[in-house]
Order: C-alpha cells, then structure tokens, then sequence
C-alpha cells in the first residue's frame, strides 16, 4: 500500500479565556503545545508538523520544540468564534500556493489534549488507510454517561421528556445499562481526514468516519486551573505510557543481536510467595521460555541481568537455557561490560525492563522497551511499552516482535 503524504497540523491560536496563554502555559516541565508537536514529530507515518498561530510567542515555542511555522494565521481566523474548517482550508490553500505541497491527509493534534497514547496518530493513519471508503479517523472514547438516560424539561410545562428513544426497547431510560447501544465521546486526541474532504466537501469530518477507540484513562479536558492540575498528577501517577516532548523514540534495530532482560516483574509478575521456612516461590509464563528458544535458534541470544540474589533466578534461567548475572547494584555497568565482553554493538542490543533501576540501562542500547505494568518513570523513557505486563506473557510478546521483524 503506498504511503499517503501526511500533514499534522495544529491550531494553537493566542487568545484563551479560561486559562490565559494556555497553548504555551508549562504542563509538566513543558509548554502544553509541546505535547501535540512531539505527537507529530515522533509519529512514522507524519511527513510535517505545523502549527497555525497567529501568535508570535506561540510560533516561537513551536519551533524550538521541533515544528514549522512557514506563516502567522490571519488575525479574522483566531477570534473567539474562530472555527477550525477555515483554519485548515487556509493552511493548505497557502502550504499549495507557496511550497507547491499537497498533502493527501492532514492530521489535527489540539494541543488541549496532551495525553497520547504512544501509537496514537500511527494508528489513526492507519485506520483511515485501511478504509479506503472512510474521509476521517476520529479518536473516541467509551462515553461516562449514557444520553440513553439522560432527560430534556419542557421550557413551556416543566416536565421531563426522554433525550433519545432506542429502537425496541420502550423506556430506555429505565433498561439496564447492558442493554442499551454502546455510545462514544469524541475527543481531542486525533482526527486524521483526507484533504479531499476539506478542500472538496468543506469539512473536517466528511461523510463516513471511522471510529478510534482510546483508553478514557488518557482523556483530560484543560477548561479550567483544576483541570490541570489533575490533569498533571495523571501525567506524574496515572502510570500511563504517553508520547512525551522530552525526547524521541527509536525504533527496533533492524538487527538484534543481544536481548537483556531484567527478572523480577518482566519473566515474572514481581510478585514473591514465602513460605514458613522462608524458602521463595514466583510465577513465570511458560511461553516465555519457547518464544526465547526461537531466538536463540534464529541467532539472537538473551541475557538476563538482575540485582537480586536468588535460587529462584538462577533456576529458571538455567530452564529456560538463558545465561545470567546476578546480584549487581549497578546494572549500567554490568551491561556496558557485558556488551564490550561479546564485542556487541549497543545499537543492536534491546532492554527489556519494568523499573527504576533499569532506567540507567536504556539510553546504552538500541531499543529500550517496558512491560505493560512498569513504573510510570520507565513507561515514559521506553521507545516501546508491550501490551502484556511482567510475569504474563512479556517477553513472548517482544520475541514475537523480533521474529516478525526478522522475517520481513
């Protein structure tokens, strides 16, 4: 399938009433707009990143974080009742007049929705590539309230009339939540639409729309002070993995010699059973042990690198056949040893690791990954977070990774 042009575009205009200078206001150690460029900029699929102020302060920020601002929105276009179609009609009528560029989709990133998840804007490209039919992507999320049983009151008689009526059932107001249709909220986080849609049906949406479904954790809605601080505290505690404008994530070695692999909470689920005698047990997935053999067969072999001491490590990995170290406070160094040792690039070296102590590992390899449930500090530094957590599948999933890799 050939790579449609994608332009991510977003609309960041000076004036803000409830929070005053919002777009450029600091949002956990970064101007709040910083998150929507770094959105763009680490996104494969993105050719571009724009923003569209008619501020200078804005354009200023913008650029230093990695984006263009090739003009300054036209002041008539960044009102208070300023919509956001004329906006992108403007930008592309001039990115067309002045550069000759034609994106075929443009990607809006609100700067009002920080949180994104890591894949966020790859996979809205994707969703709208794979419906050929489909004018626009939309990212939602399962609606709080259901409007099944939400009420309008009569300005003229005072009483209550249902808001929506569903066929079938005869008071859905009354029905079980299980019983009712499923409804979405729209939220800021993405909306990827052809260009045709815009310049051709003068809309953002256009008429068939497809549906990005996104974890609610992750949505926030900055209106007020409150707003954000909460919003704040789910970026430091929420424990969520989110693209971050601290730094850019790398991709998987197109060669991987040398997976390293913390212990405790990766092939395990960090939990620990004791018994009377104070003799340890811990849970292991099985499949990690065949997805690593595969590996090995395939020429790529696994090291594991843990701080404790313990029978329990050294046991499972002499099952699973995985060399081991143990016991060593500092696990940079014992890995930069361990790499000079094997006369291993640190370039094609992957870490997989779930806590703090790993942290100092990941900027020596190649591609540093996390389990689903590690600490939000290394969720945040990681270039990839899996969709299993520690203990339940992991590393099987990150052997999958490699493999399907080697094997394109």
């Amino acid at each position: 399938m050939k790579k449609p042009e994608v332009l991510a575009l977003i609309p960041a205009r000076g004036g803000s009433k409830g929070i005053p200078r919002k777009n450029i206001r600091d949002f956990a150690g970064h101007p709040l707009i910083a998150y929507s460029i770094a959105a763009g900029l680490q996104a494969a699929t993105v050719g571009r990143v724009i923003v569209s102020t008619d501020d200078e302060e804005i354009a200023a920020v913008a650029r230093a974080y990695g984006a263009e601002t090739p003009f300054l929105r036209p002041t008539e276009l960044a009102g208070d009742a300023a919509t956001d179609l004329p906006v992108f009609e403007q930008a592309l009528a001039w990115l067309a007049e002045h550069e000759s560029y034609h994106p075929e989709v443009v990607v809006q990133l609100r700067p009002t929705s920080p949180i994104r998840p890591l894949d966020c804007v790859d996979d809205a490209v994707h969703l709208l590539q794979a419906h050929p039919e489909a004018d626009c992507v939309r990212g939602v999320v399962p609606a709080g309230q259901n409007p099944h049983k939400m009420w309008r009151i009569d300005a003229t008689s005072g009483h209550m009339q249902a808001l929506l009526t569903v066929p079938g059932i005869a008071e859905p107001f009354n029905a079980p939540r299980q019983a009712l249709p499923p409804v979405y909220w729209q939220t800021g986080h993405i909306d990827a639409v052809r260009t045709t849609s815009i310049l051709e049906k003068h809309s953002l949406t256009g008429d068939v729309l497809c549906p990005l479904i996104i974890d609610p954790r992750y949505t926030v809605d900055l209106d007020n002070l409150w707003d954000w601080a909460r919003s704040e505290w789910l970026v430091a505690f929420g424990g969520l993995a989110y693209v971050s404008p601290g730094r850019r994530r790398r991709s998987m070695p197109k060669k991987v010699s040398l997976l390293v692999l913390d212990f405790d909470g990766v092939l395990t689920d960090n939990r620990v059973w004791v018994d009377r005698k104070g003799r340890e047990l811990v849970a292991a997935y099985r499949s990690d042990s065949l997805g690593l053999n595969v590996l090995r067969r395939e020429g790529i072999e696994a090291f594991v690198l843990s701080m404790e001491t313990d029978q329990v490590v050294a046991a499972r990995c002499r099952k699973m056949k995985v060399p081991y170290i143990q016991g060593e406070s500092d696990k940079a160094r014992t890995l930069k040893n361990l790499m000079n040792e094997r006369n291993v690039d640190p370039a094609s070296v992957v870490y997989l690791g779930n806590d703090i102590n790993d942290l100092p590992c990941f900027p020596l390899v190649g591609w540093a990954v996390a389990v689903a449930d590690a600490l939000p500090d290394v969720l945040a530094a990681a270039d990839h977070v899996l969709s299993r957590p520690g203990g339940h599948g992991a590393v099987r999933e990150l052997c999958d990774l490699i493999l399907n890799q080697k094997s394109e």
